[in-house]
């Protein structure tokens, strides 16, 4: 005990922990877990300091369900501490949020959704508007910050690539939209509703009911030019670009004999393989999501989220999580690390799960009976969830 009197500060310096070198020290508190790092922080303002480093929570962090960490541990949210983000990461684990309406409208809709670290992009009939969020995601400025029109029918989806908004119609349509700018530029894709794209570099690719995918280049002095037409023999529901923009996938009705889940060489156009062996007719795939090069995730009307390593087998997939109710699954989204979300098509459903589990971790319904909804499209960010339903958007705030 210091003498009575004594400044805080010379009663820190005596601990005997601050006769070890900062090497040893920082050795030892990595044998912590987080509620010992925690308590061990909590007995002097200068180990309160010490513990609160991120170097000390980054190994704690890349086991935490949605911390911000990639599987390789790359840190994706910069400027958050990782001791704040690990605590965060206990309540999505354990389901604890306050749920909020955010936005509300009077007719029933399929809208789409994609979010940035400042807006929130929503497609509502022929338009798409950007939605300030509030400072660490408090909240949605109910106002449009930017509208953006061009389709004569609804939007079916769109993407967020190199500063512009990419969007396919129920008109067969695609339309290209430059952020920060009036600049936009329009073209006939399909014959009918362009029901997916995806966009990366100056490539888009597009998916329609007219039972084709199409290759699209962006390039300056060929944007609009069809550089592919792959007849998929199938309605096409889903399509995703490859990290590596060497192929895409598509995901199709499966009404026919082929396969739902295909690759195709992004530069040729020809098929490079198909997924799996065994799919029930009409287990259609409604999303599909690279985490990396060669692991992508699927889900569908046969209830089951998929995930698949190219880099093992393309026959049969490495695990997969079946639907608790049995209800289609709308949507999937995944952290590129331990935690994929899911939306289902009753009740406004939102599911958590952990890869390293067999079964659901969390689930909230959005909406209640007698009023059922699809969870047509979910984003989520370290702190919120967002989940677009036919007439309103949610949010899940797991900061509380």
């Amino acid at each position: 005990m210091g003498r009575p009197g004594s400044p805080p500060q010379a009663e820190e310096n005596r601990c005997p922990l601050w006769g070890l070198p900062e090497e040893l020290l920082l050795l030892i508190c990595s044998y912590l877990d987080a509620r010992a790092l925690g308590r061990l922080g909590q007995t002097c303002r200068r180990l309160c300091r010490f513990t609160s480093r991120d170097v000390l929570w980054r190994r704690l962090a890349r086991s935490c369900l949605n911390a911000g960490f990639s599987a390789l541990g790359t840190d994706l949210v910069e400027g958050i501490p990782v001791k704040e983000r690990v605590k965060v990461s206990q309540n999505w684990r354990r389901g604890r949020c306050q749920r909020n309406l955010l936005l509300k409208w009077k007719r029933n809709l399929m809208p789409w959704m994609q979010l940035d670290s400042e807006y929130l992009y929503l497609s509502q009939a022929e338009d798409i508007q950007a939605y300030w969020l509030r400072p660490n995601h408090t909240g949605l400025q109910r106002c449009p910050q930017a509208v953006f029109s061009g389709h004569q029918e609804d939007v079916c989806r769109f993407v967020l690539a190199n500063g512009h908004v990419v969007s396919g119609g129920g008109d067969g349509n695609i339309v290209l939209h430059k952020l920060n700018s009036s600049f936009s530029f329009k073209f006939l894709a399909h014959e009918q509703e362009v029901n997916c794209v995806d966009c990366q570099g100056g490539i888009v690719v597009s998916g329609s009911r007219d039972r084709t995918a199409k290759v699209w280049s962006l390039s300056p002095g060929r944007a609009g030019q069809c550089l592919h037409t792959i007849q998929t023999e199938d309605r096409v529901w889903s399509i995703a670009i490859s990290p590596l923009s060497s192929s895409f996938v598509t995901g199709t009705a499966c009404c026919r004999h082929t396969s739902p889940l295909r690759i195709w060489d992004l530069e040729s156009g020809q098929l490079v393989t198909c997924l799996g062996t065994e799919f029930h007719r009409g287990a259609g795939v409604l999303d599909v999501f690279y985490e990396t090069p060669s692991t992508l995730l699927s889900c569908g009307y046969d209830t089951y989220i998929r995930y698949w390593d190219l880099r093992t087998s393309t026959r049969e997939c490495v695990k997969k999580w079946e639907e608790p109710h049995d209800s289609a699954l709308y949507c999937i989204r995944s952290n590129g690390n331990h935690m994929i979300a899911s939306g289902s098509s009753y009740y406004g459903v939102v599911r958590l799960w952990d890869k390293r589990q067999n079964r659901c971790l969390q689930s909230f319904s959005l909406s209640s009976p007698p009023v059922s909804s699809p969870v047509y499209c979910l984003r989520f960010s370290t702190t919120h969830l967002y989940a677009t339903l036919a007439s309103a958007l949610h949010a899940l705030d797991f900061t509380t």
